[in-house]
């Protein structure tokens, strides 16, 4: 038999080049390649997604942002949205007991951005997950987006309020979007075990989050690592939203 290799289907392009990272971003290049690996390997290397970063600004992330593991984050982030989304630019909302500040980072403005805007918000609160998520939800909305929204909730600790979180995260898969949760520090995390688990359709249409804990020391996971576990449940997420026509087809 003859094997005609031009008939082999070509591997889905990323929303930007590589060359464009090459060219804007270089720095990006290894994460943005790393990312494509652990896309491709969950499968969903051909989705699009808007990728938007929430950042805890509690008291007690006071030393992550200070070590530089926020925007350590924040740039794998960036690497991730820049093969998921073509405006090579993430929303960021920063919360603590309300909303501190929001931002973007994109190719063009994303090094050492983290910790000048942390600095710039003032004081910081408490700990309200709703706030942040409806954040999210109204720039989502009032985008009028097309493709489903992808949103890393970074925090490291159980919110002030936990009816408010979980009303808002039942209420929301409904919608588009995909929360998952990313756990600093070495707390139980006890509350966002229990949104990751909360019962489909006893209380919300669809398992619309994912959580995991990265640890004490969140830059010691290795990117392809972050990557997996960042991506583990989003393509449940995306067969199950289909299919209850909340995704488009």
């Amino acid at each position: 038999m003859v094997i005609d290799y031009r008939k082999r289907p070509k591997a889905p392009a990323a929303a930007i080049s590589l060359d464009k990272i090459t060219d804007r971003a270089p720095g990006l290049v290894s994460l943005y390649k790393t990312a494509a690996v652990s896309l491709a390997k969950h499968q969903v290397g051909q989705e699009r997604a808007a990728v938007y970063l929430v950042l805890d600004r509690s008291g007690s992330m006071r030393p992550y942002y200070r070590d530089g593991s926020v925007q350590h984050l924040a740039e794998r982030t960036l690497a991730l949205a820049a093969n998921l989304d073509d405006d090579g630019v993430v929303p960021v909302v920063f919360f603590s007991t309300g909303i501190d500040g929001t931002a973007e980072i994109s190719l063009d403005a994303y090094r050492d951005r983290i910790g000048p805007l942390h600095d710039s918000m003032g004081h910081m609160g408490r700990t309200n997950y709703h706030v942040a998520m409806q954040a999210v939800i109204d720039h989502y909305e009032s985008c009028w987006a097309q493709d489903p929204a992808f949103v890393i909730f970074q925090t490291d600790g159980s919110p002030t309020s936990k009816a408010a979180a979980e009303h808002v995260l039942c209420t929301a898969a409904r919608l588009p979007i995909f929360w998952q949760f990313v756990g600093f520090g070495d707390d139980e995390f006890r509350f966002l075990h229990k949104l990751d688990d909360l019962p489909v359709p006893g209380s919300r249409v669809v398992d619309n989050a994912g959580f995991f804990a990265a640890g004490r020391s969140p830059r010691s996971i290795s990117d392809g690592d972050l990557y997996d576990q960042l991506l583990q449940e989003f393509p449940l997420w995306l067969t199950a939203a289909r299919a209850a026509g909340i995704v488009r087809s």
